[in-house]
This record gives C-alpha cells, structure tokens and sequence, in this order.
C-alpha cells in the first residue's frame, strides 16, 4: 500500500441536502491502515434551527450548538486533518458532499481522495442483507455509545474499516477503489489518479485538450469523475487513443442532464474533435437518406453508413438502431400516403401492399405523376426528425438549487438553453431573455423528444 493515512469521518447535520442543510457535528479519526493516530470531533452551530425530526434522532438541539464554533472557525482545522489523507466514510458522497458544500460557501474548493465503506463492505463481506451502518454494528457486534452521534458511529466505521483491512483481500480492495479501479500506467502521461480525484461528481461536459490546448474529446455525464475515471479503466481502442493524446481536462456544469446532452451536441458540432468523429459512425450508424429514382420520384430508404458513405448520400436522418430509422419512414408513410416501394419498406416488384389498401396514390403503378407524389414527399422530410407543432418552454434543475435550466423550444425547432433564478421567472419575458441561442439540428430534437416522453422527468411551460 502507497497510501497510509485515512481520515475516517461522520458528521450530523439539519437535513439531507447538502446545498441547503449545514454540519451540526463533526467527528475525524485519522487512521495509518493499522492504528488510530489523530482524534478531532467538534459540535458546529449551523446558523440556523435544527428541525425537530432531526433533534429526535441524534439528540442535537438548538441550546447545544448555540455556543459551538460556527464551520468556518473550524474549516483550517478539517482542511489541516484530512490533508493528505483518504476521505473515508459509510456512503462516504453524502459527508464528503456536505464538507465540501460548507467550503464551498466558503469560496474554498475542497477535494480529497474519497473510499466508501459501504462499497468495501459489500465486496469484503458478500451476502448480506443490508449494508447500513446499523446493520453492520449488529451483524459485527460493534460496540457503540450513542448512535447518531458523530464520533460513536465514527469509531463504528473505524472499527468495520479494521475488520475489512484485516482480510486477505482486504489492502487490495481498498486501494482498487480509491484508484477508482484505475492503474497510473493507463493515464496519460500528465496525469495521476489525483488528477481524477479533483474533478467534480456533478452533471456536465467534459472536453479533454491534447498537450498544445486543441479538443480532442468532448463528453458528457451525469457524474464527471465517475466517467472519466471509467474511460482509463476500460481497455478499449477509444481509451487508448485518449492516452496517447489527452493532456489535459476541463469542463463545464450544467445540473441537468438534458443540458449536458444538448451542450455535448453543440459543442462536437463546433469543435468536431477527432476522436469524437471516429466515434460517431458507432453512436449513429442507421441514416434514412433520399434519392430520386429513374422516373422522377422523390425516394427515400436507410442504410448503414461508414464515414465514407456519408459523404455520398443525401441523409436527412441518423438513428442508433436500424428499427428506429424504419419506425421513423414508416410514420412517414401513414402520415403523407407515401408508397412502401418508395421509401424501402416493401421490396416486392409489384405494387406495394398499402396500394391494395387504398393507402397509396399508386405512385408505384404510375397512376400517380411524380410532380403529385414529390409535394407529399417533400413535406415528409419534416418528418424524417421531431417535429414540435407548439412552442413551449422545459423547465429542468440547475447548477444549484436557486435556478432552472431553461430550454426552448419554438417555431417547431430547439432554439437554446440558459439559466434563470427561481426568483426571476415572473415572464415568459423574463426567461426568454436568458436564453442563449444555439444552433438546432435533428439530434436536439431527438433528445428533447426522448425527455418529453419521460413523464415526470422535465416540466413543460407552454408559451
């Protein structure tokens, strides 16, 4: 093991929500893997009311903190503690979340190393119906003083970290998951595993810069750190390639993840790295594409495309999978009284199936003209990508919980995203204006349309 100081950490708070509940107590135990080598515990008083469910449940009143340090008197303490040190706790993103909030109101950016003992736990001891602290007390037979209280469940998690350090297994489980399951060897050369630790585990973009500042990969995800560590631990001829080529990182938040997926559109639209483009072909091979045929018609068929094909067919549409592209010329049919036989779905060399039907104008026969057929054909193209017939707003979380994400949606096309206090939404004049305008194309519209299908997932505010 590399790594010899663990900050084993518990703290209680006023609620769940890091962004708008505060520390009411803080209890650290610096651990070497072996033995305990540093105590720190302090009651915090949070500037505001401890609610009363909360007071039942870790006995912490109002009276008892009014006196305690507030967090910013204790914050050179907690960063002094844990420098340097792995940031271990029992789901370790809810007190790291906190500690870091608090430091975050503070203008300080706090980052550590982060292992989860409820993660260890499930891999070190398999088979358990619950991995709850409680429940690992009483399955361990743990001694505790007062649970719900910082250092007695802080002295639990040390004493369940100890058991899991003493197994077989136990050092190589911890360093797997500090390392995020990743070897240095497979990082580019600039990079350490702290490089990963330091970035965000929060909603956003990600653009990855090669030694001279050019993007060379831009990506998304609802949690940033996870993503990125997941593209070094993989073996892969994408992760090679961003080895050998990534220098650096940066990113930009975005709370939500309908944001981060039409800002990662735009932004490979814009930047075109390479080696989104040679991914490209993989996230969207099926295209529908048009063609006029020897007598005139106005066609349409799919196809799989490779990059070079691309370049050689008039595509008006591109799908991840090929049903999804035969669904989308299919609605086309019913919805203009195309012929089968025109846009690839039906191969026979006779007239078409919907012709026996009265579905089709006989184009296939030629009892239609091509000049009558090529008008509903035309207006089909609309159709080849989401078509939004009224104009309406989504509302959506921000980067924190005193905004929205705003998307709009107008004239039938995604016109751009922005950002509004919850306090300012007053108009629909007072969201339009922060909209920052951005170019639409049919992948927008696909993955606004795949939100809105999601009931529940966004707000809709019609204009």
């Amino acid at each position: 093991m590399t790594q010899k100081r663990y900050a084993i950490i518990d703290i209680e708070t006023t609620g769940g929500r890091a962004v708008r509940d505060k520390i009411t107590e803080i209890a650290i135990v610096v651990h070497d893997g072996e033995k305990i080598i540093e105590t720190y515990e302090s009651l915090v008083n949070p500037e505001t009311p401890i609610p009363y469910n909360i007071t039942r449940i870790t006995g912490i009143d109002d009276k008892m903190v009014e006196d305690a340090p507030k967090f910013y008197e204790i914050a050179k303490e907690v960063v002094r503690i844990t420098e340097g040190a792995v940031f271990v706790a029992h789901n370790v993103r809810f007190d790291y979340g906190f500690i870091r909030e608090e430091f975050k109101r503070l203008g300080y950016s706090y980052s550590r190393k982060q292992l989860c003992t409820v993660r260890l736990s499930r891999q070190a001891f398999p088979g358990l119906k619950s991995y709850s602290l409680g429940n690992l007390i009483k399955h361990f037979g743990i001694s505790v003083d007062a649970r719900h209280r910082a250092m007695a469940d802080t002295k639990a998690t040390v004493e369940l970290f100890e058991k899991i350090m003493g197994i077989e297994t136990g050092e190589d489980t911890v360093t797997d998951l500090i390392n995020l399951g990743i070897k240095e060897s497979m990082l580019p050369k600039s990079w350490t595993v702290e490089t990963i630790h330091a970035l965000p585990d929060e909603c956003g973009v990600y653009y990855m810069h090669d030694e001279f500042g050019n993007c060379v990969y831009v990506g998304k995800s609802i949690n940033i750190r996870k993503r990125i560590a997941q593209h070094f631990a993989e073996k892969s001829e994408k992760s090679a390639k961003l080895q050998r080529l990534v220098h650096d990182i940066t990113y930009e938040l975005t709370g939500s993840e309908l944001g981060a997926l039409l800002l990662e559109s735009h932004e490979i639209k814009r930047l075109v790295p390479p080696v989104n483009r040679a991914q490209r072909a993989k996230h969207f091979p099926y295209a529908i594409y048009t063609f006029e045929n020897e007598q005139g018609y106005l066609c349409y068929d799919t196809a799989k495309m490779t990059a070079k094909m691309r370049k050689q067919y008039n595509i008006v549409g591109e799908f991840p999978k090929l049903i999804k592209a035969k669904n989308r010329l299919s609605y086309a049919v019913r919805e203009f009284e195309l012929c089968e036989k025109y846009c690839g779905l039906d191969k026979s060399s006779t007239a078409c199936f919907k012709f026996h039907l009265r579905q089709c104008k006989g184009a296939c026969k030629y009892d239609e003209t091509p000049e009558e057929y090529n008008e509903r054909a035309r207006q089909a193209l609309d159709l080849m990508g989401v078509v939004f017939e009224e104009d309406f707003f989504i509302i959506d979380k921000g980067r924190d919980d005193d905004e929205h994400l705003v998307v709009l949606v107008q004239d039938g096309d995604y016109q751009g995203f922005g950002y509004i206090g919850k306090d300012c939404m007053e108009s629909h004049e007072d969201i339009f204006e922060c909209i920052n305008r951005y170019p639409d194309n049919p992948e927008n519209k696909r993955i606004i349309a795949r939100f809105l299908s999601d009931t529940g997932k966004v707000k809709v505010v019609k204009i």
